[in-house]
Formats: structure tokens, C-alpha cells, sequence
């Protein structure tokens, strides 16, 4: 009789909870939405605490909870994004930490208590069939991830082959990434000019609402009524994750990482890559303003989000059991070579 193959088996999962890698870019000119997480930093984030490539497929999970039972020797998890309350093996375990599971432990994540995606990143990654180059679930066309829907209870994430060194102890961010105050930062245009002055004041001017009707395809905004200069259609023409339509009723919507890959309302801006995770972070009711910005603004902007990824990864720690950084196994490691009184 051959051995179940291991695998992460899925107790009880919220909605909108996905298998995600860093999406499937390769066949937009057919039509084929990149899908991928919602807050692209926060997933890069988890795979780069287990020292592994930026766009390895892992979990995406929703507002809800994740309960995992770990049918494997060993396997090792890194979390990261909207926090929330997680236990392994019934012992609480901070955010934004790297721990590690053994054979029957369950691994529970509670609900978001900040933000709306979290990410559970696994050394090694999951074993699951990529369609088209990706493994990334895009849940309107039944591609990738498990059959190319949500998960389930029940379910089973194959663990793909990878080493793990049983005696690792776990580690946490001492210093998690901040997200940077102030509005959310957008380029105006591409179809700038199919909006009157004030249609575009009112966006940059206006306390929007995020609409309960958002989905991981776009998030609509509520608010006034956003003028056009010109008719509301136009010949359909690239989407880009971030460009913010607005249609006839003058409503904006923001398309995000399920996004269609044409479309023929015009855009009035588009969301820089640097806070498009922030946007994503922002629940249903939640508020949002915009603030327009040059292209070496955003260039800049991605480069600091860049930077901040890799100081928060750098500042990891050992924990304790009971989750506080272990002064002991500091010293242990001699990250100083001694001490001076100030002399030259």
C-alpha cells in the first residue's frame, strides 16, 4: 500500500480563501486575466521570511478563518498581510511569523482583525498542476489552483518535496512593514480627457466608500457622481491592474487582480504598484482618497516599497514559546564582537 502523499488538509475555510502564486502574465493578449494575490507586497513578503522565490504559490485567504491539519513529518509556514490571531497545535503564535508544523498539529487562523487578505506561505510550495505557466486560482474561469475554485473543507494541498530542518526555531518580524500614510496614490489617464475639470477634481477631491459589491475582480467606490466630458464608452483597449474605470453612472471602479484584460469604459486614473496592496487592504465600508502623482513619483515609490519589503524581512527574529523574541539564542549567536566604553 502506498503512503498518502503529505499534505495541508483543509478543516474549515472562510470564503474567497485561494491557492495564489504571483499570477499568469504570459497570456493576457488572449484574454486570460493574471489573477495572482490581492496584496502582491504582503504575499512577496511571506515567501521572501522562508528565504524562497517571490512569486511561489501559497494561500490567499479572505476575511474569514483557516483551520489546516498538518498530514506531514514536518512543514514550515511563514504569515503575513491583514493580521489576524493564529494558533499551532493549540499554542498562540504572534503575526507575521515563521513557524513550523508537525504530523496532526492544525495550524487555526482566526479571522482579519486589520485589512482583508492574509497569506500563508509554505517552504517549498504546494504540489499543484500550473495552467498556462501558473498556478494562481482565477475563480471566473475555473483555471489553476484546486479545480479553479475556492477552497473547501476537505480539501488537500498536496506539499511539494522540500527538506525542512526539524530543530528551525520560529521566527517573527521584530519590525513589520508600516504602510505609508495619506491617500492612495494614482497617475492620471490614460483617457484623462474624456472627463471634465471638475469630473476629475471630484476624484481627487472626494472621501470615497468602499461598496460591499467589491470583489477581487474590481472594488466599486461610492461617492458623487463623476462627470464625463464624452460619451462613458469608448473602443476597447488594455486594462491594467489598478486603472480606475468609470462607466456611465460615474461610480469608479478600481479593477484589481481578477480583472478583465479589456475594457471599454475610460479610465480615469490608475492605482501606482506601490499602493495597490494598500487599496486591496481596505475593507467594505472603508474610505479612500486619491492623490495624483508624477511617473518618477511612482517609480520612487515602488522602489521604497521595494526596500521596506526587505528591511522588515531582515529584521527577523527567534521567538519563544510563547512568542517573544529569545534574548538567550540572540546572544548565543555572538551578533556583536564586543564592547567598548567609548574610546577611540
Amino acid at each position: 500500500m502506498s503512503e498518502t502523499p503529505p499534505a495541508l488538509v483543509v478543516e474549515r475555510c472562510g470564503p474567497l480563501t485561494t491557492v495564489q502564486d504571483g499570477g499568469r502574465y504570459s497570456y493576457q493578449r488572449f484574454g486570460v486575466t493574471p489573477a495572482g494575490p490581492m496584496d502582491p507586497w504582503a504575499f512577496r513578503l511571506a515567501n521572501r521570511m522562508l528565504d524562497q522565490n517571490d512569486h511561489e504559490v501559497g494561500v490567499e485567504l479572505g476575511p474569514g478563518s483557516l483551520v489546516l491539519r498538518v498530514e506531514a513529518e514536518r512543514v514550515r509556514i511563514a504569515l503575513a498581510g491583514a493580521e489576524r490571531p493564529v494558533a499551532v497545535d493549540g499554542r498562540a503564535v504572534p503575526w507575521w511569523s515563521v513557524v513550523s508544523s508537525g504530523g496532526g498539529q492544525r495550524i487555526e487562523i482566526g479571522p482579519a482583525v486589520r485589512g482583508v487578505w492574509s497569506y500563508l506561505a509554505i517552504a517549498g510550495g504546494l504540489a499543484v498542476q500550473p495552467v498556462m505557466g501558473s498556478r494562481a486560482t482565477h475563480t471566473l474561469t475555473r483555471l489553476g489552483g484546486l479545480e479553479g475554485r475556492p477552497l473547501r473543507g476537505g480539501d488537500r494541498l498536496p506539499l511539494a518535496d522540500s527538506p525542512i530542518v526539524p530543530d528551525l526555531p520560529d521566527f517573527a518580524l521584530a519590525e513589520p512593514p508600516v504602510e505609508p500614510p495619506g491617500p492612495i496614490r494614482i497617475l492620471l489617464g490614460p483617457q484623462q480627457a474624456w472627463f471634465t475639470e471638475a469630473g476629475v477634481a471630484a476624484l481627487l477631491a472626494t472621501t470615497w466608500r468602499v461598496s460591499p459589491r467589491s470583489d477581487r475582480m474590481g472594488y466599486r467606490l461610492e461617492g458623487p457622481r463623476i462627470e464625463h466630458a464624452r460619451s462613458p464608452n469608448i473602443v476597447s483597449d488594455g486594462i491594467v491592474t489598478g486603472a480606475i474605470q468609470v462607466p456611465g453612472s460615474g461610480q469608479p471602479i478600481v479593477l484589481m487582480a481578477d480583472r478583465q484584460t479589456t475594457g471599454g469604459y475610460p479610465k480615469i486614473g490608475t492605482v501606482i504598484s506601490a499602493d495597490i496592496g494598500r487599496l486591496a487592504q481596505i475593507p467594505a465600508g472603508g474610505i479612500v482618497r486619491f492623490r495624483a502623482v508624477s511617473f518618477e513619483e511612482a517609480l520612487r515609490a515602488r522602489a521604497e516599497t521595494r526596500c521596506a519589503i526587505e528591511k522588515a524581512r531582515a529584521s527577523l527574529a527567534p521567538l519563544r514559546r510563547g512568542g517573544r523574541v529569545d534574548p538567550t539564542f540572540l546572544l548565543s549567536v555572538n551578533l556583536v564582537s564586543g564592547v567598548t566604553a567609548g574610546e577611540s
